[in-house]
């Protein structure tokens, strides 16, 4: 669970400095999509096919996906080689970002295994970021879009329009300690909030 408010992430960050470690907050603007050196879509196989789903390869849907939490995606179901071979998913490699541009947009994920996603999805791989620090960053931009616009239908975001949104990101070091900082941060949350029907979820090693 990721705390929210009205302040841009790099405002809060000097509320909490102190925590952080001695920065000078110079930031450079980027556009989304530099942070990454590749793209990926998803697709669906064909569900009449019963052996593309009786595989060992993660696919996940948007609602695998729970509403500001960044860590800690559960596959609840995977396929087949084939089925990646005769559909337009794709396998994305671990530590990505499986962000989600149609039905649920602004929720997004930080993956720590590869997988394979539905068509709802575009994930950003092999990021020059730190992929800790670069999930917070993307989530508070989505999240900070989608409250500027509260009551109108967002169908969803164009590849396009993703990758040429603009944020503000720092050196690569405090990029690390800043992910780690609010990675265990949700971790505490989580297990301060955690009962015990929900043992299937994860925290996620900072």
């Amino acid at each position: 669970m990721i705390c929210q408010n009205n302040y841009h992430l790099r405002d809060n960050l000097q509320r909490v400095k102190g925590n952080l470690g001695s920065f000078a907050f110079t930031w450079e603007q980027r556009k989304v999509g530099e942070l990454a050196s590749d793209t990926y879509g998803g697709g669906t196989p064909s569900t009449s096919n019963d052996e593309f789903w009786k595989g060992t390869i993660p696919w996940i849907q948007s609602s695998d996906l729970t509403e500001h939490q960044v860590f800690g995606v559960t596959p609840r179901k995977f396929i087949s080689n084939a089925a990646v071979l005769h559909s337009a998913t794709k396998i994305v490699p671990e530590n990505s970002l499986a962000i989600i541009t149609r039905v649920g947009v602004g929720k997004l994920a930080v993956m720590p295994f590869s997988y394979t996603t539905s068509q709802d999805f575009f994930s950003l791989s092999k990021l020059i970021t730190d992929v800790k620090f670069t999930a917070y960053l993307l989530y508070k931009k989505l999240q900070g879009e989608l409250n500027s616009v509260q009551g109108t239908s967002i169908k969803g975001i164009t590849k396009d329009e993703l990758l040429a949104k603009a944020v503000f990101v720092p050196e690569r070091k405090e990029q690390e300690q800043i992910g780690t900082f609010f990675c265990k941060l949700d971790n505490l949350i989580t297990l301060h909030q955690r009962k015990p029907k929900y043992k299937i979820w994860r925290c996620y090693r900072c």
